[in-house]
């Protein structure tokens, strides 16, 4: 009886086929870990400096918002974006002429945001006060 020379490499390739099948759904898994790590990483520090006082957990609130909302065009610095620097917005502008700047855009080219209220707009515009 002849064995056909076709079966080992059969055998070779369902097996690849299967390790590849659970290498993805492994690291689709550890993908999914390693985005939430990034977007929830300030939230480990916010907890340990957070029971100082209430103006880290503030900050970090703001910076947050900033980092969702404005960064793609004022950069994640605050100044390496298309947008103005706004490294030292705080020395030009209040919080309230801020949030307004926020909530109406201005007719220099930046967009209102009025999706961004209350305690979201608070600690973005507060937390951008805060840079002179």
């Amino acid at each position: 009886m002849k064995k056909n020379p076709v079966i080992p490499y059969a055998i070779i390739a369902g097996l690849g086929l299967i390790a590849v099948i659970i290498i993805s759904v492994i690291g689709i898994d550890q993908r999914q870990a390693i985005q939430d790590a990034e977007e929830n990483g300030g939230e480990q520090t916010e907890e340990a400096g957070g029971e100082e006082g209430g103006e880290s957990t503030s900050a970090d609130a703001g910076e947050e918002v900033f980092q969702s909302n404005c960064a793609s065009c004022h950069g994640q610095d605050l100044a390496s974006g298309s947008a103005p620097d706004l490294t030292q917005v705080g020395s030009t502008y209040s919080q309230e002429e801020i949030a307004d700047i926020i909530e109406n855009g201005t007719d220099g080219g930046m967009p209102a945001f009025p999706q961004l209220a209350g305690e979201e707009l608070d600690a973005l515009s507060e937390w951008l006060s805060e840079h002179e």
